[in-house]
């Protein structure tokens, strides 16, 4: 045989072991895989904010603090204390004794290289919140820093526990910057990369000296491989064939396939993401209906909310009554008025608001077209002739926004995952504080808002936005709807659970 046709028919074999499902998937190799669609260039979480770079992140780096997704409370991390000063000032004890994956000792200078480089602009890290809040770090000894922050930042806590703020090695990405943490990622996590081939896949292998005391625990699992599978039908395939062991974002006709399969588990689970049907109460589109409380509230009582839960969104789903969602700091669920679904009423109201005969209107969604048409037909059955506008996330968020002050949209459905942070000033303030997403400029809320958004006082957080969010409801600005469900699929050996901030935590998977 020709010499360059059997190394061709090697290297052939050669890739085709590679992909084998029985080369190295499941719990006879004690190999964990996932896989998910989008394609990483970038395994560097300083520049890349995707969920698929978040997951991976988690598992290589570490924080100062830790969020137990069970009860969302903060644990000791790579910080065994930390201590408000002031109101700028945050004081964190560092943990002795914890390794890079390199060796390199972990001290003050990691954390104070680390916010620093986020803090400042000229590094161009994909996440802003390092610019936005830190100010300077301030080394008080080998294993102490002070935090000094820009603004009053009540909700600092959150970032410092997630992965916009993991902390690098100084001296090795001092050296190799971001190519190199491409390559070759170091970190302080449960596991480190053994191999990458950036967008197709990376190999992880169990960090045996991970510190004592970690919130994350050891490792459970010895490898963990990520391989990129842009088709969902691939991927379903996959998993059915015993080439991965995990998938997530698997549509519900898919999940209901999946659950007859007696070697699967199928399980949806309730995220951060919630739905609500915006209003333009402001005028900000010009002389809308919308614009009459009565109209708002008649909207809200003309969609059925508890039936798209649950015939809809699916397991996990559950309907929601205020801008929020329940687990965030300050989301106050006793705030009042609820809209149940009335059409009758909603009929009224917009008679009492002067279209006995209903009236026409755009009304703009993004994704989620079965949902969006349902809405549509509610709000047909009380004479609200709705026309479905459907386009792109980014089209649509140029037409709320508009020029700042004028909008295109009057009535639109949409959904807010929060970025994972716990804390109202994540969604809440974002919509209602006359930024350019802001539909309803009302002071009152915003005040309020703002009061919770610049104390450290949790009491008189929580006071205030409780007002703001009653207030919200009172004037019927927004009709939250349920809450976003994430159907995940895997393998019967394996023992997952998901948890609502959609972070999968592989270090804390293990096999049955």
């Amino acid at each position: 045989m020709n010499k360059h046709l059997i190394l061709l028919l090697a290297s052939m074999l050669g890739v085709a072991l590679l992909w084998a499902p029985s080369a190295w998937a499941g719990k006879a190799n004690d190999t964990l895989v996932y896989t998910s669609e989008r394609e990483e260039p970038n395994i560097d979480v300083w520049y890349n904010s995707s969920r698929e770079g978040i997951v991976v992140s988690r598992m290589i780096w570490d924080q100062l603090i830790y969020r137990d997704p069970k009860d969302m409370s903060y644990k000791p991390h790579l910080a065994t204390a930390w201590e408000w000063k002031n109101n700028l000032a945050l004081d964190f004890t560092l943990r002795k004794g914890v390794k890079f994956h390199n060796g390199e000792p972990f001290d003050a200078d990691d954390v104070k290289f680390s916010l620093e480089f986020l803090a400042d602009p000229a590094n161009k890290t994909i996440s802003t919140y390092g610019r936005k809040f830190i100010k300077s770090v301030e080394k008080l000894g080998s294993h102490k820093v002070r935090v000094h922050l820009k603004v009053i930042t009540p909700h600092i806590l959150e970032y410092f526990a997630s992965s916009d703020f993991v902390i690098y090695p100084n001296e090795y990405y001092g050296k190799v910057g971001n190519k190199g943490m491409d390559l070759k990622p170091i970190g302080t996590g449960p596991y480190r990369v053994t191999f990458v081939d950036p967008g197709k896949i990376a190999k992880l292998e169990r960090f045996d000296d991970h510190f004592e005391g970690s919130a994350k625990g050891k490792g459970k699992i010895k490898h963990i491989v990520w391989k990129t599978i842009p088709d969902k039908v691939t991927q379903v395939a996959e998993l059915l064939t015993g080439g991965v062991d995990w998938i997530w974002r698997v549509n519900p006709d898919q999940a209901k396939n999946l659950k007859r399969n007696p070697n699967l588990t199928v399980v949806s689970s309730e995220t951060m993401r919630i739905g609500y049907v915006g209003m333009d109460a402001a005028g900000r589109s010009g002389d809308s209906p919308m614009k009459k409380l009565k109209v708002r509230q008649a909207v809200s009582h003309a969609i059925n909310r508890e039936a798209m839960a649950k015939n809809l969104a699916g397991g996990g789903a559950r309907v929601i009554h205020v801008a929020c969602f329940p687990s965030q700091f300050g989301c106050n669920d006793s705030a009042a008025p609820r809209y149940e679904y009335n059409q009758a009423k909603a009929r009224k109201l917009l008679a009492e608001a002067g279209y006995p005969n209903g009236f026409d209107i755009d009304f703009y969604a993004y994704r989620e077209r079965p949902y969006a048409e349902a809405i549509v037909g509610y709000l047909h059955e009380v004479g609200i002739r709705a026309k479905l506008k459907f386009m792109k996330y980014k089209a649509l968020r140029g037409k709320v926004r508009g020029d700042g002050k004028k909008s295109e949209t009057s009535l639109l459905f949409m959904t807010w995952g929060s970025g994972s942070v716990n804390d109202i000033s994540a969604i809440t303030s974002f919509f209602f504080k006359f930024s350019s997403d802001d539909l309803y400029r009302d002071e009152k809320v915003r005040d309020w808002l703002q009061t919770g958004d610049t104390t450290v006082s949790p009491k008189v957080r929580a006071a205030n936005y409780k007002q703001a969010l009653t207030r919200i409801a009172e004037q019927a600005y927004w009709l939250p709807l349920y809450t976003w469900s994430m159907n995940y699929a895997f393998t019967n050996e394996l023992d997952f659970t998901p948890t609502t901030d959609e972070i999968p935590r592989f270090f804390t998977a293990k096999w049955k």
